[in-house]
């Protein structure tokens, strides 16, 4: 045998045991954390609270019966019942932190813009996104306050600056998602007016509204529909402003606060989609599927919003029969 022959069957079974050697793909290995994060605009955390009290409730026994609010304290919050880590964070940073693949799913009050998808192709990445509820934005004032009403034409040049008003208007911060719609709202981005000031938190604005007669705030409806258990005393300090859409339904002189019934008929005119996005993630599937299901629409309905799709209410009638 040739000296040429030798030593190509010598280096054939040479590679044959270099790839024995090489472990064999671990087929089942863990999912990366970002995979079990959810990031939740700041500004929706009342009615997510809900959800994922319930979603824990049903996926795992373990999860303790208490009020879910008095797990979030912090900035960021490990959930044991979905194996997951829940961040609470303003629109802007939301937004960044999932397209930046630090989470993959995000609960927020808009869809991607088509620059953002074209970002995420870019990283081949896709995500997945679903509208599971429809949220109002309220105008709220002190309790001692006389005017509760307002048009929609005034608000917009109240946040243009062309009508001064002696009423200081406050929100929750800059970059959260609130701010976004009101600037989309107005045709502003920014908001120099003197009288316009920016907070933390929904919070913050429910409280000091409450203690000032001469302020407008502006905070997501569930906040106010549904207040944690240390807001109460707030909330019932303040009332919501009833609105008139004199621009769109300028035959319509009627003004309406924000209900299930006034968001179904479309007839509140400050109204946002909530969504749930989510890339090639297990938990942000499970989620969305239960957000979108009758009991996660039920518990949208009992929160004072405007479910996706209503849920249908069966009624038993029974004739009564006269012996």
């Amino acid at each position: 045998m040739s000296n040429k022959i030798v030593n190509c069957v010598f280096l054939f079974f040479c590679g044959i045991f270099i790839l024995g050697c090489n472990p064999p793909e671990n087929k089942s290995a863990k999912p990366s954390a970002n995979q079990n994060k959810i990031i939740v605009d700041e500004s929706l955390q009342p009615i997510f609270d809900e959800e994922l009290y319930i979603f824990n409730a049903l996926y795992n026994d373990s999860t303790a019966k208490k009020d879910v609010r008095e797990k979030f304290q912090d900035d960021v919050h490990p959930i044991s019942g979905v194996n997951s880590t829940i961040i609470y964070a303003p629109e802007n940073n939301a937004v960044k932190l999932f397209l930046d693949d630090t989470a993959r799913v995000a609960i927020l009050s808009r869809d991607l813009t088509a620059q953002e998808y074209l970002l995420l192709k870019e990283r081949n990445s896709r995500a997945e996104v679903s509208r599971f509820a429809i949220d109002a934005i309220a105008l709220i004032v002190n309790n001692n306050a006389k005017d509760t009403t307002i048009t929609l034409s005034q608000i917009i040049n109240i946040l243009q600056g062309k009508l001064k008003i002696n009423k200081s208007i406050v929100f929750d911060n800059p970059n959260s998602g609130l701010v976004r719609y009101l600037q989309q709202l107005s045709g502003s981005q920014d908001f120099k007016q003197s009288n316009i000031y920016s907070l933390k938190s929904n919070k913050e604005v429910i409280k000091y509204v409450s203690a000032h007669p001469d302020a407008i705030g502006i905070a997501g409806f569930s906040w106010l529909n549904d207040p944690d258990k240390d807001m109460i005393d707030f909330v019932n300090k303040v009332k919501i402003v009833s609105i008139s859409d004199d621009i769109n339904k300028k035959a319509d002189h009627h003004f309406y606060s924000p209900s299930q019934n006034t968001l179904a008929l479309k007839q509140y005119p400050l109204t946002r989609d909530l969504f749930i996005l989510y890339k090639t993630s297990k938990l942000g599937l499970e989620f969305a599927s239960f957000l979108r299901s009758d009991r996660g629409q039920r518990i949208i309905l009992k929160s004072g919003l405007l479910p996706d799709n209503i849920p249908n209410r069966r009624i038993s009638i029974q004739k009564k029969i006269n012996y």
